[in-house]
């Protein structure tokens, strides 16, 4: 059962059409993955799904319900958390600092902490330290830690192994792996080898358009796709 769905979406950022019919779903429990070259429509996608960018035509439904003309504000609190593509934390403040400004409810940090720090066990050492003290790394640490502070069944994770090193990028996602655990997780990943370790499914987005659909474990063999589509093989 699709705990998201867009159909035939369309979006505009000022007088351009960026989103040009853009059609998926995702399996409540699954990972997705969501591909496509830089410029493609990946990032737009997940804002349209928050309504940062609202959709002009189309659907969106979170487990079946219609929130295309919701407000931001009360998409998030159906339980859809976003992992922005640049992190976002607050530099000026502490790891815990943070980590509360994410709540949804008040103790919602003292009910998830196992869960995140399991995940994260760096964060807990370095609660006291302000975002700035961070390496690159630890701040997608964070980034995504701060998704997980309310009981979201729903993460949108944009890029999060852009510009870090190949150990980091195993810890994070063995991190994602096991955050599937909890929340269904739509993500968008420039590495095709991360996307295709992590991901049960995957849907290809090209100028705007979705494209193509399906396994993972199809596409991570089908050459022609991957060298069509992502631009590799």
């Amino acid at each position: 059962m699709s705990l998201l769905r867009l159909d035939e979406v369309h979006t505009f950022i000022g007088q351009y059409h960026i989103l040009e019919g853009v059609s998926l779903d995702v399996p409540a429990g699954d990972i997705v993955a969501l591909l496509g070259r830089n410029g493609a429509g990946k990032t737009t996608t997940l804002k349209t799904i928050l309504g940062l960018t609202p959709a002009r035509k189309g659907t969106v439904q979170l487990d079946g319900q219609d929130i295309t003309l919701r407000r931001s504000f009360d998409i998030a609190n159906m339980g859809i958390g976003y992992v922005p593509e640049h992190r976002a934390i607050f530099a000026d403040l502490s790891v815990e600092e943070n980590l509360r400004i994410a709540e949804r409810n008040k103790g919602d940090l003292a009910e998830r902490e196992e869960l995140i720090f399991g995940l994260f066990p760096d964060l807990k050492r370095l609660i006291r330290l302000p975002g700035t003290n961070l390496s690159g790394g630890q701040q997608q640490m964070l980034a995504v830690a701060r998704a997980l502070v309310p009981d979201n069944r729903l993460l949108l994770i944009d890029e999060p192994s852009e510009g870090l090193a190949p150990v980091i990028i195993e810890q994070m996602m063995e991190a994602i792996t096991r955050l599937s655990e909890h929340s269904t997780v739509l993500l968008v990943e420039q590495n095709f080898i991360v996307a295709g370790r992590l991901a049960q499914h995957y849907v290809i987005i090209e100028e705007g358009k979705s494209v193509k659909a399906g396994s993972m474990a199809d596409l991570v063999d089908d050459d022609e796709t991957i060298k069509r589509y992502l631009g590799a093989a």
